[in-house]
C-alpha cells in the first residue's frame, strides 16, 4: 500500500484546520458570560463557540432578551427619500433587534437557533449582515414567512428552550427545597436501594416524591422530564449542598461585618473514625442580639494544639476573617484544648492577647465528674464492669423483656409487703441505659436505673448463667461475681452520691438563658460544699448502705475503701472543680454560655 501513496509527513507546528461542519473539530473559545456583546451587530455566530458552550450562550441571551434599543436613529436615502428604522416596530415583534453599531435590524430567535437552516428566510442578512431597506417594510415581515418556515422552527426551539427552563427551575426549586429540609433537621440523605421502583429509598428521593404528589406542577415535572435530567445523583446533590453552605457562610461574613467574634471549638471523629473539628462563631449583631452560627468543619490529621489552630486559621482566612477580631475562645476543656504550656489557648493567646479562654462549663462537668473519677483504677474498673454488665442484660430483645419481667415481679412484691408505695408517677417503668461521654446524666442514669433494679438484673444473670449457650454462660458469669462483691457495691453508691450532689448544676449548665449564670456560679458553690460535708460526715452512711460480706472490715479493708478509695475519689471531684470554677468568670462568659 505504501508504494501508492505518498504519506505526508506531520509537523510539530501544524495546527488543527477548523471545520464548520464538523463540531467535533471546534477549537474550544474562552469567553466570559458577562462580556458577551449585547449588540446583536458585534455578536459572534453561536458556531464560532465550542458545542459544549451553546445552551451556556442561548440560556444567557434569553434570560437578558432582545436588544431593542430606543434612541435617535441616524437616516438613510432610498430613491431620495430619508428612511430610517423605528421603535415602533418592535410592537408585535419580538423577535426583531437592532444594532446601533451597524445601524441594521436583526433577528433574535433566529441568531440563536436558526444557524443550521441554511439562507431560508434571509438567514444570512439577520442573523450577519443586518436588514437595512427601512423603505421595503413588507420584507422585513414576509422573513416570518408560513408556520414550517426557518423563523418559526427557531421559534419553536425557543418556546422549546423556556418550557426546559421552566421546567428545570421547578425541579431545582423543588429539589433544593428537599435538601434545605433535610438539612434543617440533621437527616440522611442515602438510603440502601435508589432504584425508582425501591421501596428502601432514600429520605432526599421520598421527600421529593412525596413534594411531588402534593403539587401538581411539580408532579407534572418530574414524571416528563427526561431520565439524564433528573438532577437526583448524589453528585448533584452534594453540589447544592455546597452551593448552601457558601451561601450561607456569606450571609453570616456579611452580617457579622469585620466585627469581633468569639470561637466555641470541638472535636471528634466522623463515621469513617476521621478526626474532625467544629468551629461555632457567635457575636453580636448591629441589633444587639447574640448570634451563634455553625461555620463549619475541616478534616485534621491530628488532635494537637498545634495542628487545631492551624486548622482554625485556614477556616478563618477561608472566610476573610482574622485572628485579630477573635475575643474569645470556647473549649471543651481536654487536654490539648486547654493545656497552660502547649495548649491551644496559649497557642492563641501568644498573637492575640484580647483572646480570653472560657470554659465551655457543661461539658467541663461532665469531664470532671466521670474522666478525672476515673483517674483512679477501682473506679475505671467499676466504669467498665458497668458497661459490660448493660452490654450483657440488654443485649438482645429478649433479655430486655426479662428484665423488665423481673423488675415488675420485684415491684409487685414489694407493694404487697409495703415496702414501697403506690401512687402517681412511682414505680415508673425503668431500664439500663449505654454510658455515655457526650449524653448529659446519662452517667447518674444509669447507675440510679442500675441500683433500683439490682435484684432483677442478677436473676437475669442466673437464668443466663444456667439456660444460655456457652458463651452467654462465660460473659454472664464473669460478671455476676465482680457486681456481688463489696467493693462493685461500694464503688456504685459512691459514685450515686456523688453525682446526685451535682445532678441541679449539670441540668443548670445546659440550659442556654444567659441569666442563668448567678444561679450556676450559687450552685457551683452549693455542690462544692455538699461534696465537703459528703467527705467530712458521710461515711458511715455510705458503709451502711453497702453489703459488706462480713459483719466487720480488717483495718487494712478500712484504710483502703476509707482513705484510699472514698477520701480520693471526692478529693479529685473537690480539686478538679476548684482549678476549673474557682476562677474569676470574664464577662465574655455570658456570650459563650452554651
Amino acid at each position: 500500500m505504501d508504494k501508492y501513496l505518498i504519506r505526508k509527513p506531520r509537523t510539530q507546528d501544524s495546527s488543527p484546520v477548523q471545520d464548520s461542519s464538523s463540531s467535533s473539530k471546534r477549537i474550544r473559545v474562552d469567553f466570559n458570560l458577562e462580556n458577551l456583546p449585547s449588540d446583536a451587530g458585534l455578536r459572534q455566530k453561536i458556531s464560532y463557540y465550542h458545542p459544549n458552550n451553546h445552551d451556556e450562550i442561548r440560556s444567557h441571551y434569553l434570560t437578558k432578551g432582545p436588544c431593542q434599543p430606543v434612541h435617535e436613529f441616524p437616516v438613510s436615502n432610498f430613491s431620495r427619500k430619508p428612511r430610517r428604522f423605528r421603535s415602533d416596530w418592535y410592537v408585535g415583534r419580538k423577535w426583531l433587534e437592532y444594532s446601533i453599531d451597524k445601524d441594521a435590524a436583526f433577528c433574535f430567535y433566529y441568531y440563536l437557533f436558526g444557524q443550521d437552516v441554511g439562507k431560508q428566510g434571509g438567514g444570512e442578512t439577520f442573523v450577519t449582515k443586518g436588514f437595512k431597506l427601512w423603505n421595503q417594510l413588507v420584507k422585513l415581515d414576509s422573513h416570518v414567512r408560513g408556520v414550517n418556515s426557518a423563523h418559526n422552527q427557531a421559534v419553536k426551539k425557543v418556546k422549546q428552550s423556556n418550557q426546559e427552563n421552566f421546567e428545570y427551575q421547578v425541579q431545582l426549586n423543588a429539589i433544593i427545597d428537599c435538601i434545605r429540609f433535610l438539612l434543617c433537621r440533621g437527616l440522611a440523605f442515602r438510603g440502601y436501594d435508589e432504584s425508582q421502583g425501591s421501596s428502601d429509598k432514600e429520605n432526599f428521593l421520598q421527600l421529593l416524591q412525596f413534594l411531588g404528589d402534593h403539587n401538581e406542577s411539580i408532579k407534572e415535572v418530574l414524571q416528563n422530564v427526561s431520565k439524564n435530567c433528573k438532577l437526583t445523583h448524589s453528585d448533584i446533590q452534594k453540589n447544592i449542598v455546597n452551593a448552601i453552605a457558601r451561601e450561607t457562610s456569606k450571609v453570616i461574613i456579611k452580617d457579622l461585618d469585620n466585627g469581633f467574634f468569639l470561637i466555641l471549638v470541638d472535636e471528634s471523629h466522623d463515621i469513617s473514625v476521621k478526626e474532625q473539628m467544629t468551629l461555632v462563631l457567635r457575636y453580636v449583631n448591629k441589633k444587639g442580639i447574640i448570634i451563634k452560627w455553625f461555620l463549619g468543619i475541616v478534616h485534621v490529621a491530628s488532635t494537637t494544639a498545634l495542628s487545631l489552630k492551624y486548622a482554625i486559621e485556614c477556616l478563618l482566612c477561608e472566610h476573610n476573617l482574622s485572628l485579630s477580631n477573635l475575643h474569645g475562645l470556647g473549649y471543651d476543656g481536654a487536654s490539648n484544648m486547654q493545656g497552660d504550656i502547649n495548649g491551644l489557648k496559649t497557642l492563641i493567646l501568644k498573637e492575640n492577647k484580647l483572646a480570653f479562654y472560657v470554659h465551655f462549663f457543661a461539658h467541663q462537668l461532665q469531664l470532671t465528674l466521670v474522666a478525672i473519677a476515673k483517674n483512679h483504677i477501682i473506679i475505671a474498673e467499676f466504669f467498665y464492669m458497668v458497661s459490660n454488665l448493660v452490654t450483657v442484660v440488654g443485649g438482645s430483645c429478649k433479655r430486655r423483656d426479662a428484665l423488665q419481667n423481673a423488675q415488675f415481679a420485684k415491684i409487685k412484691e414489694d407493694l404487697e409487703n409495703g415496702v414501697r408505695r403506690s401512687g402517681q408517677c412511682l414505680n415508673q417503668e425503668t431500664n439500663l441505659k449505654r454510658l455515655g461521654d457526650t449524653r448529659w446524666g446519662s452517667y447518674y442514669e444509669t447507675i440510679l436505673n442500675l441500683i433500683l433494679m439490682f435484684s432483677a438484673v442478677v436473676d437475669v444473670l442466673e437464668v443466663i448463667e444456667e439456660d444460655g449457650i456457652s458463651d452467654q454462660k462465660v460473659e454472664a458469669r464473669s460478671i455476676m461475681r465482680p457486681i456481688l462483691s463489696f467493693e462493685f457495691v461500694f464503688a456504685l453508691n459512691l459514685m450515686k452520691n456523688i453525682l446526685e450532689i451535682t445532678n441541679k448544676l449539670s441540668i443548670a449548665l445546659q440550659k442556654k438563658k444567659n441569666q442563668d449564670i448567678v444561679n450556676v456560679m450559687d450552685l457551683v458553690k452549693v455542690s462544692k460544699q455538699r461534696l465537703q460535708v459528703m467527705r467530712d460526715d458521710e461515711w458511715e452512711s455510705l458503709l451502711i448502705s453497702g453489703r459488706p460480706r462480713r459483719n466487720t472490715l480488717q483495718n487494712t479493708n478500712l484504710h483502703h475503701y476509707h482513705v484510699e478509695l472514698f477520701y480520693i475519689v471526692i478529693d479529685m471531684q473537690l480539686q478538679e472543680l476548684n482549678n476549673r470554677f474557682l476562677r474569676r468568670i470574664p464577662i465574655c462568659y455570658f456570650v459563650c454560655l452554651a
